[in-house]
């Protein structure tokens, strides 16, 4: 299963192989990860400057663009290899209460099906309530059958759904 762990520059090649196979329907805009062109990541330097700022948003006072909140960014690792990737959102925006959740999970094509989503997610619940998050949202689209299946053998308890999403809450203490 898989280990979550701070995002680090020693994954450089496997990060750069885990966004190409998810493609661009993964990226947002076109063709870049969290504001950063995904071309560009090619450079260490680039890179670094990539795992620094996801690092860096989980600090309350970091600098962020509008609209966005601290989060906790993680990246699920087996065998020194990236197979997903995990955020921690610390507080919930409009959007985030609609459609994104507290936490949001993606796990690469080839490493699907394997219980890697079900692990980090399980791992988030008690990161997140050790962040003082209880209960927890999370969302996935209502046609995701497999994440609806992760959200809800981690005790996602449905709410509702909105513009295509399913909305879960679970809660982090136990």
């Amino acid at each position: 299963m898989p280990r979550l762990v701070t995002p680090d520059t020693r994954f450089h090649r496997s990060f750069i192989d885990a966004v190409t196979e998810f493609g661009d329907a993964w990226l947002d805009g076109a063709g870049y990860v969290n504001g950063a062109d995904i071309s560009a990541l090619a450079d260490e330097r680039a890179f670094a400057d990539l795992v620094a700022s996801l690092v860096r948003d989980r600090d309350e006072d970091a600098p962020r663009a509008d609209g966005r909140v601290p989060a906790t960014a993680l990246w699920m690792i087996e065998a020194d290899e990236l197979v997903g990737f995990l955020q921690i959102r610390h507080r919930l925006t409009p959007f985030l209460l609609e459609q994104g959740g507290n936490i949001g999970y993606s796990v690469r094509p080839s490493a699907r099906r394997r219980g890697h989503a079900s692990a980090a997610l399980a791992a988030s619940l008690r990161i997140a309530n050790g962040l003082g998050i209880d209960p927890v949202l999370v969302v996935c689209d209502e046609t995701n059958v497999g994440s609806r299946s992760v959200i809800e053998g981690a005790g996602g308890v449905y709410e509702d759904s909105r513009a295509g999403h399913r909305r879960y809450w679970i809660p982090t203490s136990t």
